[in-house]
């Protein structure tokens, strides 16, 4: 371990409430999301112009900083709403603009905001992370085409912060330049529409012969997700400036117990206590939520069959199911108060309280008391208290753990 290195920013997504304060409970140090339109995850549930100084307070009350992506193709008939955009981005104290369009760039320039260069301009040479730092960009993200050797190189070339994705879903295009959903469903993934038509089943037709064959076993066009987990010593030791988590339009605990591995591993690497047997015990963590099966990506060289997705959903072996709701909790003992509306609790059980502002809880369930009475399991119907260390809210939402 290189003790002068610097510790790498995580950063992390948010699409909604619930997820950002996830994220920030989870150890993020900055955040992204979107407002509205004109970013990458226009059918995420996304925050309102509106929403941004409220958002800005608590994650500068964190101690996290505050990403918004502008990153789509902006059209003509947009350029107005761009400079609502900014205007509401510059009074709510926004840290940095993701963009890549020249006119979101220009736009930056004028109202003196900080800026990054997205993913989607493919940056993979030192020439092109030149070119954008003269323009005034802050940072670059780089092509997800470019392995650690070239980065490394880019690095020493060109004095600009660098910023890579280390976790999260792979797009068959790679930076995301894609038109496929576009030509089929008139929706552009280049304007945050992308219906994901690579995910899907295919079926190959032999006009000539009348004979056709789904390819069920392999979906051809689907990248399993990006997992750098297994080598994140290599990335620190890189210089990275920023490591990205993708994953705005998953659920808030996914976003959650990604962020809260990744923090783990950094800060242990600091602490000098990162060691293959943590690795792996963390890994263990990264297969209880949504993946398509793990790759490295193109960090340690050019993909090959193996990285591609065995199935259309998750691989995961395990899924949350709704189990009820919080009716109270009370701080000072630390007693939860809920009432299970579906399936049953048992002590060791695995829950997730989910809310707005508590964002994700993760816990395990000890000695119970149901309906006043000592117990080890209960069912629909039952009112539930046990100690929980994390504060939750009346109205969380309560889901259980199972295999699937």
């Amino acid at each position: 371990m290189n003790l002068k290195q610097q510790k790498p920013e995580l950063l992390a997504p948010a699409g909604n409430m619930t997820m950002l304060n996830a994220v920030l409970n989870a150890g993020a140090d900055a955040v992204y999301l979107g407002i509205e339109k004109l970013n990458m995850r226009a059918t995420a549930a996304n925050f309102t112009s509106e929403m941004l100084p409220e958002v800005v307070t608590l994650c500068h009350g964190k101690n996290a900083e505050v990403h918004l992506t502008v990153n789509s193709i902006v059209m003509e008939g947009e350029i107005s709403e761009l400079d609502g955009v900014m205007q509401a981005a510059k009074a709510a104290g926004v840290d940095l603009i993701i963009c890549w369009d020249t006119a979101v760039i220009q736009k930056c320039l004028e109202y003196e905001m900080p800026f990054c260069i997205s993913t989607q301009a493919s940056i993979s040479n030192s020439g092109s992370a030149r070119f954008y730092k003269n323009l005034g960009a802050k940072r670059i993200v780089l092509a997800r085409e470019c392995t650690l050797d070239e980065i490394i190189k880019i690095k020493e070339n060109v004095d600009i912060e660098i910023e890579t994705f280390i976790h999260g879903a792979m797009c068959v295009a790679v930076s995301g330049r894609c038109f496929m959903s576009h030509e089929l469903f008139g929706r552009s993934a280049n304007q945050g529409d992308c219906m994901q038509p690579c995910r899907r089943e295919y079926e190959i037709y032999d006009g000539k012969k009348d004979y056709s064959l789904i390819l069920g076993k392999d979906y051809v066009m689907s990248a399993k997700d990006m997992n750098t987990l297994p080598f994140i010593e290599k990335l620190i030791e890189a210089g990275i400036r920023s490591f990205k988590i993708e994953g705005r339009k998953r659920s808030p605990e996914y976003a959650a117990k990604v962020t809260s591995v990744y923090r783990r591993a950094i800060d242990a690497y600091f602490e000098g206590t990162l060691t293959e047997e943590m690795k792996s015990s963390l890994g263990e963590e990264l297969l209880t939520v949504y993946n398509r099966g793990y790759s490295n990506g193109f960090y340690l060289g050019q993909p090959d069959g193996g990285d591609i997705s065995k199935a259309a959903g998750s691989e995961s072996e395990f899924q949350k199911q709704y189990l009820g709701k919080v009716l109270n909790y009370y701080k000072s003992p630390k007693i939860a108060y809920i009432q299970v509306e579906a399936g049953q609790i048992a002590s060791g059980d695995t829950l997730l309280f989910i809310g707005e502002t508590t964002g994700v809880v993760e816990a395990t369930v000890g000695e119970m008391r149901i309906n006043e009475t000592v117990g080890s399991s209960a069912m629909k119907g039952d009112l539930v208290t046990f100690h929980l260390e994390e504060r939750v809210r009346e109205g969380d939402k309560v889901y259980i753990l199972r295999e699937k």
